[in-house]
């Protein structure tokens, strides 16, 4: 990774702090602000397409990586990761979309390309080593953490329980 300036200082002791120590999250913080700067550009008929879709992809990679961590089990962490991964790609997508159509220049293009990428190598690296380490599976196994299936009975009536009835 090439030297950054920092977009943001945690309050926490460096190291001991949590997801904001993970470089894929670092990244992702980068990505949001290119994503934010290309949306200037954009004409006003995107304001509510283009724009919309690549400012929540690009967001939901950064809330991701903050949720997979706050799971304990390894299995449940590298779900998040991996729709992180999904949301990245999502976010490169709607950046092809905005060269193609015009609204973006082969400078920005590269330059948040190369990011996205730069992002998505961290966030695999990060995922291979969540792997190695299983934490959680002593305690709960390796199997995947699913809650029961319930079943929904829906009618075509609307149908409301008189008052005093709720229970129906």
């Amino acid at each position: 990774m090439s030297e950054r300036k920092p977009l943001y200082q945690s309050p926490g002791q460096p190291g001991r702090r949590g997801f904001e120590d993970l470089e894929c999250y670092k990244l992702s913080l980068y990505i949001v602000i290119g994503i934010r700067d290309m949306i200037k550009l954009l004409p006003p008929e995107e304001k509510y397409d283009l724009a919309v879709q690549v400012r929540r992809s690009s967001k939901s990679v950064s809330a991701n990586i903050a949720e997979g961590y706050g799971r304990y089990h390894y299995l449940d962490s590298l779900y998040k990761y991996s729709i992180a991964r999904g949301e990245l790609n999502e976010t490169l997508s709607h950046l092809i979309h905005a060269k193609i159509l015009g609204y973006v220049d082969q400078a920005m293009f590269e330059r948040l390309y190369n990011l996205i990428r730069e992002t998505e190598q961290t966030l695999n690296g990060y995922m291979t080593y969540v792997k190695r380490q299983r934490t959680g599976a002593q305690e709960y196994g390796d199997k995947a953490v699913r809650e029961d299936s319930v079943e929904y009975l829906a009618s075509d009536e609307d149908e409301k329980p008189e008052p005093g009835n709720e229970s129906q």
